[in-house]
């Protein structure tokens, strides 16, 4: 399932529902040449953006500002990229069941349902193209078995006639827009002073990146470091407390997507604002808040 969005020359058009009513779609086009992978995602609600990545390098052209947003990420772990981790992970905290085959967008889907051991985690119900593995729709489920986000192709073109080298001259063309580079730096939880004094189970640190809070603004930064399962990611962002900026704690969501905000207190360095997001429950974020400790 993870493989296969990144050998196809892939187009289509992509939408994103959820419980709460939101609602977004885009345009993507995808191609591999084996040794690299580029992709261009066209929003088509919101303000105009595109996304182009070419492996790691990411840039995000916003036409109503006129900026270039340039960063490097790991591979995306969205709908349709999602990225699956460890399969023996996966067994652990998951079970697997068929269920079936469907037309999605015009094309043949096999079914299966990835339903959580604990309540620690979503479920899911997956939809990928019977020849190609491509994941083309996707269902995250809560424990009353009610869909709390759904991600699908609307129209989807398998082997497109995507062209590499035409996507590199767009993805080239910054001329008239100001650009402007995030600065990211690989790093590690204990080199920045932080751990997890209880491991939530299941989730492993996959990165961890030390980050401007917004391209080109001075300072010390946020740290970002992530959690995965095999198939859900819990992100800890940390930076230091600004009472002007850092007003309001508690939870709050947005389909599957949950989101936590707390003020650490510390009275040796100065305090601390978390931000934990994921698409989990709520006490899977609760968890990882309670167990990030300060190491002295």
């Amino acid at each position: 399932m993870q493989e296969a969005p990144r050998r196809r020359a892939y187009a289509g058009t992509y939408v994103v529902s959820s419980s709460a009513g939101a609602l977004s779609s885009a345009r993507i086009w995808h191609v591999c040449d084996g040794s690299q992978q580029m992709e261009r995602i066209e929003a088509l609600t919101g303000a105009p953006r595109s996304t182009f990545r070419r492996n790691d390098e990411v840039l995000t052209f916003r036409a109503d500002e006129k900026t270039v947003v340039a960063e490097k990420r790991e591979a995306p772990g969205l709908f349709p990229n999602r990225q699956i981790v460890g399969d023996k992970v996966i067994a652990e905290f998951y079970t697997l069941q068929a269920a079936g085959s469907e037309r999605v967008a015009g094309h043949d889907a096999d079914v299966v349902q990835l339903v959580p051991r604990d309540a620690l985690r979503y479920g899911y119900r997956v939809w990928s193209e019977k020849k190609t593995g491509l994941v083309v729709k996707l269902q995250t489920i809560d424990g009353a078995g009610r869909v709390l986000e759904q991600s699908a192709f609307s129209e989807l073109q398998l082997n497109a006639p995507v062209k590499m080298d035409q996507l590199a001259r767009m993805m080239a063309g910054t001329s008239g827009y100001r650009v402007e580079k995030a600065e990211v730096v690989t790093t590690t939880a204990g080199a920045e002073g932080w751990s997890i004094r209880n491991a939530v189970p299941g989730f492993l640190p996959t990165t961890c990146l030390k980050r401007q809070i917004s391209p080109g603004q001075a300072g010390p930064g946020m740290l970002q470091w992530v959690f995965s399962d095999g198939l859900a990611s819990v992100s800890l962002f940390v930076e230091g407390f600004d009472p002007q900026r850092h007003r309001r704690e508690g939870i709050s969501a947005l389909g599957a997507t949950q989101s936590l905000t707390k003020h650490l207190a510390d009275r040796s360095e100065g305090d601390w604002w978390l931000t934990v997001v994921g698409e989990v429950p709520a006490q899977t974020l609760q968890a990882f808040a309670q167990g990030l400790e300060r190491r002295k």
